[in-house]
């Protein structure tokens, strides 16, 4: 049983180095009788490889009976600011289009993502968010730019 959990995490595609979200709240956008209303969830992660960048996600989230239960599938729509929150370090081994986040969005298939990009010439970090699929991706997607900053920290 045990070794039939950790396939099923592999084929889902469980990454245990992309940051985890929090949700910072949601609003309703379609009534459902019956199971949760389809709704705009919007969390908060931050960037796990450079400290001093959060970035905050909205995306669709499916209700009814079948979102209730985790079966439908979400829309390929999402939206994405990033800000520099911190005194930022650059790694060494920065990879171009890493990816920083992931989210299911349907039972098995369809994933929200977000990969970094660093723009060298400009000294920026570039993420992007879309939404792809095993037999077909969306073109669907939204960028945030964070320009690196001195930060100050000021003492009292």
């Amino acid at each position: 049983m045990r070794k039939f959990i950790i396939a099923i995490g592999v084929i889902l595609g469980f990454n245990s180095i992309v940051a985890s979200a929090e949700e910072i709240g949601s609003v309703s956008t379609v009534f459902k009788m019956l199971g949760p209303n389809h709704k705009i969830v919007i969390e908060a992660f931050d960037d796990p490889d450079i400290p001093g960048v959060s970035c905050w996600l909205s995306r669709p989230k499916t209700g009814g009976i079948s979102g209730g239960l985790g079966l439908a599938e979400d829309p390929s729509n999402g939206s994405i600011a990033c800000r520099q929150i911190g005194e930022i370090e650059l790694p060494d081994d920065l990879e171009e289009g890493e990816k920083v986040f992931n989210k299911r969005t349907s039972l098995v298939f369809k994933t929200l993502q977000v990969v970094r990009f660093y723009d060298r010439k400009r000294h920026t970090l570039i993420y992007l968010v879309y939404s792809d699929k095993v037999i077909e991706g969306s073109p669907k997607n939204s960028i945030s730019v964070v320009a690196i900053q001195p930060w100050l920290t000021q003492t009292r």
